[in-house]
């Protein structure tokens, strides 16, 4: 009898995290500790060879930290993950088995403010270039693509704005060139979209928003499909040329479909250093194992604030993929059909003034740079997370002056949309008087 394969919901709870074998402890224990003793020197020289798996130091491995790479993966049927200590620290992560000075990244222009500011400024200091183009369509990525681009990178749900981006399209543009399309899964999860179904060759993740989910943990994770081939083409030396700290190691000839990840965990962490603690790794292995709850109640207290917004006299526009008069209507069909995500923005008549006032007047909402918590969440972009931004880039990515970036949380449907009515009509008893 053929073994049948676990659910999503079971693995968000069992994935990577077996009864631990010495105690019997039901849940993941947390080592909190820098180091792991050696059997005999054999042993520790096997262990810095690569040629045994193995725990050395915590800044490489660490058993809670892979505890959850295992239900990462697991959640977006991935051969193996690394951990990182941010969701920025996993973006660097993703690219540096890929990227060498002088190479570039073709990424979306709509991207979380921070992402469009560590890849138009920050990578130069790497010697990495990145160009911004419209993911809306296609095309524009191919029009970019130079012999030295090595990666795609997009957001499958995008913040702020809600935007769907579809994946096969792109990822046919990027396979067509032999390069890598990288995607950031965070705002729509696995529960919602698995990427790697879409041609996708790697996901990150930032930890710190839906997978924990309780706002106490900053982390990240990149994820790896063990499917690309990267002895198709020489854009790739770090794994499919000899490593000379590893006695002339080749690691895609060695490792295989795992040789990505074991490339960032041997040289990525070993020498970046942006490693995940074992307690945050800990307290997001807790926040999974309620993911796919809280997502069908994120996604559906959300499909309900996006219609009382849209009705609403002192909204402009609502931009979320789950309204049938969206422009992303039909890609959120495909993509995620589960739900069009919690976290969306709408506009305000009154500018960018009222946006400021009319988060301020907000009460259950917390105002706060993060989404993806179990409480309603709120922010300006324009004067907050995207304020590094120039006025184009602004539009480009869907934080205009008006904007307001919902995530939408999972209280009481009536509690939300209370809050919110009361807002209004504080902003419309000031704009009178």
């Amino acid at each position: 009898m053929a073994q049948r394969e676990p659910g999503f919901e079971t693995l968000a709870v069992h994935a990577g995290s077996p009864p631990d074998p010495t105690t019997g402890a039901r849940q993941t224990p947390i080592y909190q500790t820098t180091s792991f003793v050696f059997d005999d020197t054999e042993h520790a020289a096997s262990l810095f060879n690569l040629q045994v798996p193995g725990f050395i130091y915590s800044r490489l491995t660490n058993p809670t930290v892979a505890a959850l790479e295992e239900r990462c993966a697991a959640l977006e049927n991935g051969v193996g993950a690394t951990a990182t200590a941010s969701g920025h620290a996993a973006q660097i992560l993703a690219l540096f088995p890929l990227m060498s000075p002088g190479d570039n990244i073709i990424a979306a222009n709509k991207l979380y403010g921070g992402s469009i500011n560590q890849m138009g400024h920050s990578y130069k200091k790497f010697g990495w270039g990145a160009t911004f183009v419209d993911p809306d369509d296609p095309d524009n990525f191919k029009a970019e693509i130079t012999d030295r681009t090595k990666a795609i990178f997009i957001e499958s749900l995008a913040n702020p704005g809600g935007v769907v981006t579809d994946l096969e399209a792109i990822a046919k543009v990027a396979h067509d060139a032999g390069i890598v399309l990288i995607v950031d899964n965070t705002m729509a999860t696995p529960y919602l979209c698995r990427p790697f179904e879409y041609g996708a060759d790697i996901i990150v993740h930032s930890t710190t928003k839906f997978l924990s989910g309780n706002g106490s943990s900053v982390g990240g994770v990149v994820i790896d499909s063990g499917t690309y081939d990267w002895f198709q083409n020489d854009k790739y030396p770090s794994l499919t040329s000899p490593a000379p700290e590893y006695h002339g190691l080749t690691f895609a000839e060695s490792f295989g479909n795992l040789s990505y990840t074991l490339y960032g965990h041997a040289v990525g962490l070993r020498d970046l250093g942006a490693s995940q603690s074992p307690m945050n790794a800990y307290l997001t292995l807790l926040g999974i194992e309620t993911l796919p709850l809280r997502m069908e109640r994120h996604c559906a207290n959300a499909q309900v604030v996006a219609e009382y917004l849209k009705g609403h006299d002192a909204v402009s526009w609502v931009s979320y993929a789950g309204l049938k008069e969206d422009k992303y209507h039909d890609l959120a069909a495909r993509y995620i059909p589960k739900g069009a995500g919690a976290v969306f923005t709408f506009g305000l008549k009154g500018g960018f003034d009222t946006g400021i006032a009319f988060v301020e007047a907000l009460e259950l909402f917390s105002h706060l740079a993060n989404i993806g918590d179990s409480r309603s969440l709120v922010i300006h972009p324009a004067s907050t997370t995207h304020r590094q931004l120039t006025e184009e880039q602004l539009i480009a990515a869907g934080a205009g002056p008006e904007v307001v970036r919902l995530s939408i949380g999972i209280e009481s449907i009536d509690d939300i949309l209370a809050d919110l009515a009361q807002a209004f009509d504080r902003c419309a008893t000031a704009s009178s008087g």
